[in-house]
């Protein structure tokens, strides 16, 4: 395997979006080009930050199926953000709420199509999630409409109701849960992480954290607590510019968070999280360094949101983003130009373009893929409106492992 000092990134020109990324290429000749060159962009700043080489394991020699589900997932995930924002912006009567992940799909998807999914929490490998889980749920292969019932505290949610969603959990895949803290939840994920090293099961555990998190202490401790024990951990940072409100600048002063790793001994990656197959390239090696026992890897995905932290701000139903002051904002605040180049270089339309170039899908298929999922997620959604809500006593229930809290007092 390569050493830490071999996946230090070098410098090469700006890649320009994608639009016809294959041309007459082939598959393994395509690939093969754009990691030489890295791509992994970064528009706020007009220069470009790489991943590694050659990996051994390319994106290209997957079989067709495999590929079109990381296509569908990412459609699944951005119609499921879709048709909550537009509930959200248009429906007083919906209760729900969320930190949306469109925009950042490829992330979630790349990496969990590297990840063995069933098996539940013995045999599959597990996710740590943040208070941005939707994205990860959805591609680790949590229900959706039980998904939409528990984003709105339904008594038949996947967690039935005491939740929401920013506690989002599935055993039976090995979603251990959202986190609604930031920082704490790398700490646990490198207890589980050691757990399943004692036991001596061939899981992996991933944290998807976001650029927030490298201010923490928890970031830190993680890191240097998984390399010295050589834990099969793989921290996914997904760098979406801002926590919150302010720009990463703010907390971090490097241009890339990956840089970090140097310090622990351990690889540093980034890789261009608008584009699905380089993140699975990337979760790929990490994933086969974890479970043959040689350590963690921190991964950087360079993204962005489309929609604001947290909520509908700006939201018009019907349109994709988040435009305009977000009232919420307490702090500095992106531009819209910003928002709308990033958009311009979008993990649905890279990955159905490429896709398309290789021949996997055509258009009209691609077409149908994603009314599919959009479909499935006005379903979900309507499914969920049905279910009944909570009762207010169910919340003395699972309190302690048995029996119920006694009923004391309700104001």
């Amino acid at each position: 395997m390569s050493s830490p000092d071999s996946l230090v990134r070098a410098d090469a020109p700006s890649l320009a979006p994608v639009t016809d990324p294959i041309g007459a290429l082939g598959r393994r000749a395509f690939m093969k080009s754009v990691a030489s060159a890295g791509a992994a962009v970064s528009l706020m700043t007009g220069q470009s930050a790489f991943a590694a080489g050659e990996s051994g394991y390319w994106s290209k020699d997957l079989p067709n199926d495999k590929l079109v589900d990381m296509f569908t997932t990412i459609v699944r995930i951005r119609w499921h953000e879709r048709t909550m924002a537009d509930k959200m912006a248009s429906d007083p009567n919906y209760r729900g709420y969320n930190h949306f992940y469109a925009g950042q799909e490829a992330v979630a998807a790349g990496v969990c199509a590297a990840l063995n999914n069933k098996g539940g929490v013995l045999e599959a490998d597990l996710v740590y999630s943040t208070h941005r889980p939707t994205g990860h749920a959805i591609a680790k292969g949590m229900d959706m409409k039980k998904m939409a019932a528990e984003e709105e505290f339904k008594a038949t949610g996947i967690n039935n109701g005491y939740a929401g969603e920013m506690h989002l959990s599935d055993a039976s895949i090995g979603f251990i849960g959202a986190d609604g803290m930031i920082g704490p939840g790398p700490v646990i994920a490198t207890g589980s992480a050691f757990a399943i090293k004692a036991r001596g099961s061939k899981q992996v555990v991933v944290n998807f954290g976001g650029d927030g998190t490298y201010a923490t202490p928890h970031f830190h401790a993680t890191l240097n607590n998984a390399a010295l024990l050589k834990l099969p951990f793989i921290y996914v940072l997904e760098n979406n510019l801002y926590h919150q409100y302010a720009h990463y600048s703010y907390s971090c002063p490097m241009k890339d968070i990956a840089d970090a790793a140097r310090t622990y001994r351990i690889p540093g990656v980034v890789v261009d999280g608008q584009d699905v197959f380089q993140v699975y390239n990337v979760a790929k090696i990490a994933v086969d360094r974890a479970r043959a026992g040689e350590g963690p890897t921190l991964i950087e995905a360079k993204t962005y949101r489309y929609y604001n932290h947290w909520g509908a701000p700006g939201v018009k139903p019907g349109e994709l983003g988040a435009f305009g002051y977000d009232p919420l904002a307490i702090s500095s605040f992106r531009p819209e130009r910003e928002v709308r180049a990033w958009m311009q270089r979008d993990p649905v339309v890279i990955a159905r373009d490429v896709l398309i170039n290789w021949g996997v899908l055509t258009r009209a298929r691609a077409d149908q893929i994603e009314a599919a999922a959009k479909q499935e997620a006005i379903e979900a959604f309507a499914w969920a409106a049905q279910q009944p809500n909570c009762k207010p006593e169910d919340g003395l229930r699972n309190v302690f492992v048995e029996g119920v809290v006694p009923a004391r007092q309700f104001g």
